[in-house]
């Protein structure tokens, strides 16, 4: 019985067992088909993720592909525009270049027209002149017979009277041809001209400069001037060592006089001389290395005063050089006028007079500028007249030769064959022949004035002369009956000539002859 129980538990151990292995196999078949379901499942989601993402990636270079299409399309159009606008431009220029031109042409026309009046005006006057001169001769040949036998005259006497008759007659002609050619040539230049000079003057009113040979230094006391002065006198050696001007230590209460004729080195010796006293240490050694620096400041100040005028003028465009030697005018005086005030005046009068002329503007103002550039460089390093030196730079730094070639004949060293150059010498002569502007010893004054008064008396018939408005007008007063009108016109011709001829001046002198008749009488 126990064996049959042990049996049947041994049968039921034995069907378990059997049941757990089928069980766990069809359980791990199961689970098998599961998982292939759930890899497949998971390569799905993989592969579908993977199309998501590749047209996320395709969607995104599309619109990458568009926005720089789009780009494109923009750029394409603002360079179109720019390209248009350039086009625009230019076309406006051509446009403006050609109406000038035209008017040009119409005024080198309208001249020929005139000229070609005057010519016929003047073989007309030349034909009239000879049958003149015929019936003259003719004349003169049946007074001469006349003469002979009525009055009895030698041939001699006869001839001499002939000539102070013809030599009266001619004079008169002279005088009557000078005359009518004034008064033609005053109607058609004097006219413009004084409306183009009086225009420029009246827009361009500059200050009155009076520039020295000293400059001042204001000390806080007087106890700073010896330590200028140092042991010995040794900073002050020094200092006019480094900077090549003359230190002057006076009586003048807190002040210090820098003497020189160089503006550059005198404006360095200030600076210097200002930094030593504002900082207190004042040395050999010291004094070198601040002059060292104030000249570094200088540079960098001239080269500002230089950038500082191009933008005042409106120039662009120039060298950097040429911009520089702008800036060092600032430093340098002619007769006592400013350099670089000077040629702002003449660039300004020039634009003003070029826009009243109907020419370029900017070429103007850049030819005024730089009309005197030649005078800030050192004579050892360029040679010739400053004009020649300054043209030379203006086409060494890429200047246009209407600009070289009027800086080349503002003084007429050679030959004005372009207006920019003959407006140059105008407004030249302006800027420096104001009142003021510039400054003459008392000596020069004196006697240019006794060289007019001199030129005058060496005339026939002057009475009295008299040098006027500080030389600019000579009046000369002639006796009546040595000197008629037809010879007074002539005399003040010829004064004019000999004055151009034998002296040097600023500006224009006026000559004038006052011929005066009185009558007196008294009634009792």
């Amino acid at each position: 019985m126990e064996n049959a129980n042990i049996l049947g538990q041994v049968l039921f151990f034995a069907f378990a067992a059997i049941g757990c292995v089928i069980a766990g196999f069809f359980l791990n078949r199961f689970m098998g088909h599961k998982r292939g379901q759930e890899a497949q499942k998971g390569a799905l989601d993989i592969r579908e993720l993977a199309r998501r993402e590749a047209e996320t990636i395709h969607k995104e270079a599309e619109l990458q592909a568009k926005d720089i299409l789009i780009k494109m399309r923009q750029d394409f159009e603002n360079q179109s525009k720019e390209r248009r606008e350039e086009l625009n431009n230019a076309e406006k220029r051509i446009a403006q270049r050609e109406e000038n031109l035209d008017k040009r042409v119409d005024l080198l026309e309208k001249k020929e027209k005139d000229l070609a009046a005057r010519l016929d005006a003047l073989r007309e006057g030349e034909t009239r002149m000879k049958e003149k001169t015929e019936e003259l001769a003719k004349v003169l040949t049946e007074e001469k017979q006349r003469l002979h036998t009525i009055a009895n005259l030698s041939t001699e006497e006869a001839k001499q009277l002939l000539l102070r008759r013809v030599d009266e007659e001619i004079l008169s002609e002279k005088a009557s041809r000078i005359r009518h050619m004034q008064e033609e040539i005053k109607e058609s230049a004097d006219k413009r001209a004084r409306e183009v000079i009086s225009t420029a003057i009246q827009r361009c009113a500059s200050d009155h400069t009076a520039e020295t040979t000293i400059s001042m230094v204001v000390l806080p006391s007087d106890e700073m001037k010896g330590r200028i002065i140092g042991r010995e006198g040794r900073n002050i050696r020094a200092l006019e060592q480094a900077t090549g001007v003359d230190i002057i230590i006076d009586d003048t209460p807190e002040a210090v006089t820098i003497s020189g004729f160089d503006m550059v080195r005198r404006e360095i010796a200030r600076m210097a001389i200002e930094q030593l006293i504002g900082d207190g240490r004042i040395h050999p050694g010291r004094i070198e290395e601040v002059v060292a620096k104030a000249k570094d400041e200088l540079e960098k100040k001239i080269k500002e005063e230089g950038e500082a005028a191009v933008i005042e003028l409106g120039i662009h465009g120039m060298h950097p050089e040429l911009t520089k030697l702008v800036g060092r005018l600032r430093y340098r005086t002619s007769f006592g006028q400013n350099g670089l005030s000077h040629s702002i005046e003449v660039s300004k009068l020039m634009g003003i007079m070029a826009h009243q002329l109907g020419v370029d503007v900017k070429t103007a103002k850049r030819a005024g500028l730089l009309h005197d550039i030649g005078k800030v460089v050192s004579s050892d390093v360029e040679e010739g007249t400053h004009a020649i030196v300054g043209a030379r730079l203006c086409r060494k730094y890429g200047e246009t030769e209407d600009v070289s070639y009027a800086v080349e004949s503002h003084h007429g060293e050679v030959e004005m064959n372009t207006l920019y150059g003959t407006l140059v010498s105008a407004a030249d002569a302006i800027s420096a022949a104001r009142p003021g502007a510039r400054s003459e010893s008392m000596e020069t004054y004196i006697k240019r004035l006794e060289n007019l008064e001199k030129i005058s008396y060496s005339f026939k018939g002057v009475e009295k002369a008299y040098a006027l408005q500080a030389g600019r007008e000579i009046r000369v007063m002639v006796i009546p009956d040595k000197v008629n009108d037809d010879e007074a016109i002539v005399m003040a011709r010829d004064i004019r000539k000999k004055i151009e001829e034998e002296m040097e001046y600023p500006g224009h002198i006026k000559v004038m002859v006052v011929r005066e008749t009185r009558a007196v009488e008294y009634a009792k």
